[in-house]
Order: structure tokens, then C-alpha cells, then sequence
């Protein structure tokens, strides 16, 4: 039997899903049809591709290794058949709220420009979406370092102080950066803009109440454990019942940058892409 293209696609699926069920509902086929395809291909390579458990799937070290590499001649199928088709496009990865009208009007004009579609992708792990080429871009606030990605500064937004609704502190008109410090601060480690490290060493804040979204982060704060800082683009596109947003005095900017695969660099919708992202600045 020689290997086709469902054969791949139901693998790499499997594979990212973790469980056929979930790859299964993505595919639009049954488990079980699903399951044979995936044991076909094994069968052709001659070698186990996924170690099945209780829970779901895990890769064997075969398996890792073709899915890696599938990864990339399915995604260069795809971006070939949408060209030829005139539909090529990007996929723009973002975290949490981005700055409105600025990100329709980028949208609307590459678009424009170039035919192509750009989609918005939200991921919480914008490094591992750049690299696996789940996304072809990011854009992303604060700074990030890591290999194999390029980055550049678009603008940078103002911050705001995020309280509950009732507390204290929401008889003032605005608040001063360096009183965050002396409270609990709520810190979103995965995606958030704000981290002890924005305040000198010694006026760092006592004690910090970490969470993992966007979401978490309101919820906390609405509960009166704590307050947190935001940039006003997020404030507005989030909002909260019990949360209340102060402007904050000599607080630092949040930069947003747009991210993307340093071996993407030459690649022209791309670069079209961070053109018009500037220009609209």
C-alpha cells in the first residue's frame, strides 16, 4: 500500500489532538476509521507511531520524528494548493485583546493589497505556534527572546489599574504606578504584560498571586485578591462587572511587537504584512 495524503493528515492530526476523539470531531470522521487509517500508515512505514494510553496518545520517538517533518510538507501543501487557488494568506497569532480600530483597519488593508486573507489565531504560547508553523506571525505585547524568531516594534500602549469594584482604591480619579507595588499583584505568567520585574528591585511588589489567563487574571482581581495592571486597548475589549480600570501616573508603556520565523523573513506577503503594520502606526 503506498502511503496518501489522509494517511498524513489523519497522523499529524492525532498526533497534535493528543486523543482520536478530538482528532477525530477536527477530521469529520469516525474514531474507528480513523484509527485504521493511522494503523495503515504504520503498518507501511513498518514502525509504531503512537504509544496509545487510558488518557489518549503519546508519540513514539519514530512518531516525533515524522510528525516533525510532516508538519512542514503538509503546511507547504496547504500554502502551495491556497496559492494556486488564489487564496494564499497568514495567520496572525495573538494572545489576549489587541488594539481595535488599529488591528481591523491592518486586516482590511493587506487584505487590500495583496488579495490574501489574514486570519487571527489566538494562542497562549506564541513561541511554540511560531516554531511548530501553526502561525505564520504573532503580534505580542512585552518583549520576547527566543531562536529562530524576529521581531519589531509597532507602538507602544498605555497601562491602566485594574481593582475591584467597591475597593479603596476607587475613590481616586487615577492611581501612581508605585502604589501597584504595595498591594497584591495578580500576574498572568503566560500571556500578561505586567511582572514584579517592571518595579526596581527594592520597591518590588511583597507579594504576588499568579494565574494563567487572561480570564483568571479578571476573575481575581473581581474577588478582591489582588490588582493587576493592563494595557487600555485590553480593558476596553474586557470588561468586568466587578473590575474596576484607573489610569495609572509614571507607569512603564507596553510595547507590542510583531513576531515571525527569522527563515520567513523573505517571504512577501510577510513582509508586505509588517510594511502596512508600520505605515498604520
Amino acid at each position: 500500500m503506498e502511503v496518501e495524503l489522509r494517511h498524513l493528515r489523519a497522523f499529524v492530526t492525532v498526533a497534535e489532538r493528543r486523543t482520536f476523539t478530538a482528532a477525530s470531531r477536527e477530521l469529520l470522521i469516525t474514531q474507528p476509521a480513523l484509527s485504521r487509517t493511522v494503523r495503515q500508515l504504520e503498518e507501511t512505514v513498518g514502525a509504531r507511531l503512537l504509544d496509545r494510553t487510558p488518557h489518549g496518545v503519546e508519540l513514539t520517538e519514530t512518531g516525533g520524528e515524522l510528525c516533525e517533518r510532516m508538519r512542514g510538507v503538509l503546511r507547504d501543501l496547504d500554502a502551495a494548493l491556497a496559492a494556486a487557488g488564489g487564496h494564499a494568506g497568514l495567520r496572525i497569532g495573538f494572545q489576549w485583546a489587541l488594539p481595535d480600530p488599529w488591528t481591523s483597519d491592518l486586516l482590511a488593508a493587506f487584505e487590500t493589497a495583496t488579495g490574501a486573507r489574514a486570519t487571527l489565531l489566538r494562542r497562549d504560547d506564541i513561541v511554540a505556534a511560531l516554531h511548530s508553523g501553526d502561525v505564520d506571525a504573532a503580534l505580542v505585547r512585552g518583549d520576547v527572546h527566543a531562536s529562530g524568531v524576529t521581531g519589531t516594534l509597532l507602538f507602544e500602549e498605555d497601562r491602566l489599574a485594574a481593582v475591584a469594584a467597591g475597593s479603596p482604591l476607587t475613590t481616586g480619579d487615577e492611581l501612581d504606578w508605585s502604589e501597584l507595588s504595595a498591594h497584591p499583584l495578580v500576574v498572568n505568567t503566560v500571556s500578561g504584560a505586567t511582572s514584579p520585574d517592571d518595579w526596581p528591585p527594592e520597591k518590588q511588589p511583597a507579594q504576588v498571586v499568579e494565574c494563567g489567563s487572561y480570564d483568571e487574571w479578571l476573575a481575581i482581581i473581581a474577588a478582591g485578591r489582588g490588582i493587576g495592571s493592563t494595557t487600555t486597548s485590553a480593558a476596553r475589549a474586557h470588561t468586568h462587572a466587578r473590575v474596576t480600570y484607573l489610569p495609572l501616573r509614571h507607569a512603564p508603556r507596553v510595547a507590542l511587537h510583531l513576531l515571525w520565523p527569522t527563515r520567513r523573513t523573505s517571504d512577501p506577503l510577510l513582509r508586505r504584512f509588517r510594511e502596512l503594520a508600520h505605515s498604520l502606526v
